[in-house]
């Protein structure tokens, strides 16, 4: 049998070829994949930041279907035309009208009164009569100061007998044997939640009044509050957010202080609760997993809306009842990401997902209740939905397995259940725009003080952001409230329904 040498080895060289082609297309796309996340991560750095508006590409190449490129075409004639405009006619600067002083400020009356040498008239002689007055308001400052407090409790005795000694009982107080008021308590717990000072400053502007008072004295007063006040945030979730009908979770991290631990800073997590009515809970666990939502959503019924994380997977598999409603703001800002290696493609789900936000906002626009903001999306946003869909399914067959494109529009149609859901009833929101509002405070706070500094600091921190926070979403003034709330803690549980 005679072998063919030179038909072997060009079997065995074009095998080589065939290999070295399929490792040259792998490292091509591995290249490609990783050019596409230094772009991406360069953009999360030093990019944009701002969502707002159809991104501006050509117009000529887009393959949009009329309706959407009529819209981004307007957008960007309207841009055009602003600018035109702004270059051809400077703007009219407005002068804004003052705005009224708060009426229940304390007023000081001061009256401003001519010589007496100028209220008799050069004349005749005669004494000028008062016929008016012109008043003008200014608003001063008067620096926050302290105020020693003493109870004076007499004894009283009988002369004769020489016994029976009575005295009055002291008053209730926020901490037992503790020097703090209830104002200096409320004012260190919202110097720290709601104006997110760190107590070394307010350890410093004390020392400015003369009162020399440590941060580590501070933070005992802090844990003191919330151990006091923590009936009533177990009452809000069990009152207010277990009873909703919709919630709103998102979660973010935490840097806590553990010196079992090397390095000492460890990071947890903390989790926001947000009920219809406006009332946030906040909820500190270690691990961002199914523990947290679990223990927090064992009573709930109703519409739960998140970012589809895995954590929340088993809440809905162990919980039926517990209806899964998805965020828009969250699957856009895959696609936003998608932009700088799929123009586009992102650039039509933009614009299809800018259409539900105006159909949003005509809902708004009209005051419309939820029955009527129904109909409104069943009639206008379940067409731009299935027209979305369908697009998404075609990029699906065609993306670069592992893209950001890709890795959008799975996120999109994975849950693409959950994201129409907001459709079904008009008491849901397009969004979980809420919840995530409801840390922002949170992550403000986190780049003063930093950390906390232990585990039970972390959840006592949970405390009292769910008191200051759901303060603010109320429109109540925190400070009062928590103010009056400590007074009042001895003498009611329902401290949260205040008013």
């Amino acid at each position: 049998m005679v072998v063919d040498v030179v038909a072997v080895r060009d079997t065995e060289t074009q095998a080589v070829v065939d290999e070295l082609s399929s490792e040259i297309d792998r490292l091509n796309r591995e290249n490609a994949a990783l050019r596409q996340r230094v772009q991406l991560l360069t953009h999360r750095l030093f990019g944009r930041r701002s969502e707002k508006g159809v991104p501006v590409v050509e117009q000529g190449v887009l393959p949009f279907e009329p309706a959407v490129a009529g819209a981004v075409q307007a957008e960007t004639t309207d841009e055009s035309a602003r600018e035109e405009t702004s270059e051809r006619a400077p703007r009219r600067r407005r002068h804004p009208s003052r705005r009224r002083l708060p009426a229940d400020l304390p007023r000081e009356r001061i009256e401003v009164v001519p010589p007496a040498s100028e209220r008799h008239c050069p004349t005749c002689d005669s004494a000028k009569v008062r016929i008016g007055a012109d008043t003008t308001e200014e608003l001063d400052y008067v620096p926050a100061s302290f105020v020693i407090r003493e109870y004076v409790r007499p004894k009283y005795a009988c002369v004769s007998c020489q016994q029976g000694v009575v005295q009055a009982v002291l008053p209730a107080r926020p901490i037992e044997k503790g020097r703090p008021g209830p104002g200096l308590l409320a004012h260190v717990v919202t110097s720290k939640y709601a104006d997110h000072l760190p107590l070394y400053r307010l350890e410093q502007i004390f020392a400015r009044h003369g009162v020399e008072m440590t941060r580590r004295t501070l933070s005992e007063w802090n844990g003191a509050v919330a151990d006091l006040l923590e009936p009533i945030v177990r009452a809000m979730h069990r009152e207010q957010v277990c009873q909703s009908p919709w919630i709103q979770c998102d979660d973010t991290t935490l840097d806590v202080q553990d010196p079992s631990r090397a390095p000492e800073i460890r990071t947890g997590h903390l989790w926001v609760y947000r009920a219809e009515a406006g009332d946030v809970v906040y909820d500190f666990t270690w691990l961002r997993n199914r523990d947290g939502p679990l223990r927090m959503l064992a009573d709930y019924r109703g519409y739960l809306q998140a970012d589809a994380a895995p954590a929340y997977d088993d809440v809905f598999a162990q919980h039926p009842e517990i209806i899964e409603v998805g965020c828009w703001a969250h699957a856009r800002r895959y696609f936003k990401e998608a932009m700088p290696t799929a123009a586009l493609a992102c650039a039509q789900v933009l614009a299809l997902i800018g259409q539900l936000y105006g159909i949003e906002r005509t809902a708004s626009d009209r005051h419309l209740d939820a029955s009527a903001r129904r109909r409104l999306r069943q009639e206008q946003a379940r067409p731009v939905l299935e027209r979305l869909r369908a697009y998404l399914q075609e990029q699906a067959a065609t993306a670069l397995p592992k893209s950001p494109l890709a890795t959008a529009v799975g996120y999109a149609l994975r849950n693409w259940g959950a994201l129409t859901r907001y459709t079904e009833d008009g008491r849901l929101k397009i969004d979980n725009n809420g919840a995530e509002q409801a840390l922002r405070p949170i992550v403000l706070g986190r780049k003063n003080w930093l950390f906390a500094g232990s585990e039970a600091a972390a959840h006592r921190t949970a405390i009292l952001c769910s008191l200051v926070q759901t303060c603010k979403h109320l429109q109540i003034n925190p400070f009062v409230y928590l103010r009056d709330v400590s007074i009042a803690s001895q003498r009611t549980r329902r401290g949260w329904s205040w008013s």
